[in-house]
């Protein structure tokens, strides 16, 4: 309801300077303007609290005046009660909004706030080698949602996924795969393939610790650049990468940059940041290794090198975030990882801060919870990972099997199924609170009923048979029943929930709103007639409602990374 609370902002604050000789801005009525707690007392309320310490007279005395001076189209009922003032925007208003929905289009709810700004985000990063697994889900889609919520902003974005592919398990793994590996294998099975070649070696290792010195010993070649080291770890990477893209794909999601931790080593960036700590007082030994010292702002050691003299994950980070603020020139670089890694990154920009770098805050660490199945909680150790390509595949078999009961004929239910089957997860993954943690349920996930991805993009569908059947011509009639003014309020909702949804880095903002449009929408399609109608005007005045529909619905499901058959 942004675009009505402009307009009543501007309309109340000038009969409150008018009544009392007062220079209360629009913007000023605007911020104080609050939604509510019963649609049936108004679509907006003016608490006149603040405005009585300004007027120095009483909020229903405030309230009462203002209701009296106002006499606006836009306005279909103006009441004041116990000191608020509640405003109902009138059909001729509802109306004229509905078509500037489709006038905008595609931009509608989008804005120029990022104009002139690039933003970087760091995101999804798995580690080579090692499949994709659900906790792998939350940095994914969150990160990838708060990319395109940017970019609708008007932000230049920059998707970087910081691949884990360096380090000591990379000597173990061209060990592995030198002794029990076959190329065959690998090319054939692909990362499980690697994975198992991983278990195996620390199950040798267990009996032979010799095992791990040739593993460190390969690794210092590699970082050597030892040339048979160096093409079997591309080698790893590359068969990594293909089905990690694959992953994407399903997820409707593509990166700018694949730009890993082995690129700041292998390019010497990571021992430049090094020299620079050094240079500037702030290397420290520490028996054997060398930090940086954080015990003044209550955090411990930021470790910068290890006892034999390479490189960490924080030595890698600072060398990537320079790089990214020399190549990039961002306004901000968002990294999106779990909770657990909040340590890691206060420390990481307090140590930037500390190298006099004044954009250290523009770097934004973007937090979520933990994610569990049916209530155990994931661990590696003891085999309670559900990789999520299994997931993926059982969700597609599941919605192909309900799209072949109830809709056989249809035309390309495989992609269809993918869709929706990948969607469903998607869905209920966001529909959370990031930071919070999340107890998932296929089950629940797939079902066509209730707050669900599979709801969400049937409502969609929907309004596409709607609109393949006609499309909105001639004139345009106006609200006639309530279910219709519903309808077009909660799209007129939708910039509020992207500058929220922005303004919080929570895509559930989103989610949510979405499942708010669908419930909104299917009473309306369920009480009214659409093609049917009577009247040309009330016809062409629905189907430009559910046009509208389609248009919002399409760009929200969008914004959080979900793809949108015209069909199920």
């Amino acid at each position: 309801m942004l675009i009505f609370k402009n307009k009543a902002a501007s309309i109340v604050s000038a009969a409150v300077n008018k009544l009392w000789g007062q220079d209360v801005t629009s913007s000023d009525v605007a911020d104080m303007f609050e939604y509510p707690p019963d649609p049936a007392m108004g679509d907006i309320a003016l608490p006149c609290f603040k405005l009585s310490r300004t007027l120095k007279k009483s909020p229903v005395m405030i309230a009462d005046a203002i209701s009296d001076a106002l006499d606006d189209s836009v306005f279909d009922k103006v009441e004041s009660v116990g000191g608020y003032l509640n405003l109902t925007a009138s059909s001729d208003f509802l109306k004229e909004s509905l078509l500037g929905i489709i006038e905008e289009g595609e931009r509608y709810g989008s804005s120029d706030e990022g104009k002139g700004k690039t933003v970087t985000f760091d995101y999804s990063s798995p580690n080579i080698c090692k499949p994709f697994h659900i906790g792998h889900l939350g940095t994914t889609v969150i990160g990838h949602s708060l990319k395109l919520l940017h970019e609708f902003a008007g932000y230049k974005c920059i998707g970087i996924n910081h691949l884990g592919d360096w380090g000591t398990q990379f000597g173990k793994q061209i060990v592995a795969f030198r002794k029990w590996g076959d190329r065959e294998a690998v090319e054939r099975i692909g990362i499980d393939e690697l994975v198992r070649l991983y278990v195996k070696f620390h199950e040798e290792a267990e009996k032979d610790p010799s095992l791990d010195d040739e593993a460190r010993a390969e690794f210092h070649k590699l970082e050597e650049g030892d040339p048979d080291n160096i093409a079997l770890w591309q080698w790893f990477v590359d068969v990594s990468l293909e089905e990690y893209k694959n992953t994407y794909r399903q997820l409707n999601i593509e990166f700018d940059y694949y730009t890993g931790e082995s690129f700041y080593i292998r390019n010497g960036l990571g021992m430049k940041q090094v020299d620079s700590l050094k240079e500037k007082g702030l290397l420290k030994p520490d028996d054997g290794a060398y930090i940086v010292d954080l015990s003044e702002y209550d955090m411990p050691p930021c470790i910068i090198l290890k006892k034999d003299g390479s490189t960490i994950y924080h030595t890698r980070d600072i060398a990537a975030a320079v790089y990214r603020k020399e190549t990039y020139d961002f306004s901000k670089s968002v990294y999106v990882t779990s909770a657990q890694q909040s340590l890691h990154f206060a420390q990481l920009f307090k140590v930037i801060e500390l190298m006099g770098y004044d954009w250290y805050k523009d770097l934004v660490h973007i937090p979520y919870g933990t994610v569990s199945i049916d209530g155990a909680k994931l661990a590696t150790r003891t085999g309670n990972v559900v990789l999520l390509k299994d997931l993926f595949a059982k969700s597609i078999e599941k919605v192909t099997s309900i799209i072949k009961e109830k809709n056989p004929d249809l035309e390309d239910i495989e992609s269809t199924a993918e869709a929706v089957g990948v969607g469903a997860i998607v869905f209920l993954y966001l529909s959370n609170n990031r930071i919070k943690d999340i107890n998932f349920n296929l089950e629940n996930a797939l079902s066509f009923d209730g707050n669900t991805g599979p709801y969400a993009q049937y409502t969609y569908a929907r309004t596409c048979s709607v609109l393949e059947k006609a499309k909105p011509e001639g004139t345009c009639g106006s609200v006639t029943v309530p279910e219709e003014s519903d309808v077009i309020k909660s799209l007129l909702k939708f910039p509020e929930k992207v500058a929220q949804a922005l303004e919080d880095y929570e895509p559930s903002v989103i989610t949510r709103y979405i499942i708010e449009v669908c419930t909104s929408f299917n009473r309306f399609y369920h009480a009214c007639q659409i093609l049917k109608a009577d009247d040309p005007e009330v016809k062409n005045f629905r189907l430009t409602l559910t046009l509208a529909v389609n248009n919002v619905l399409r760009t929200a499901l969008h914004l959080i990374c979900m793809k949108t058959p015209s069909k199920i």
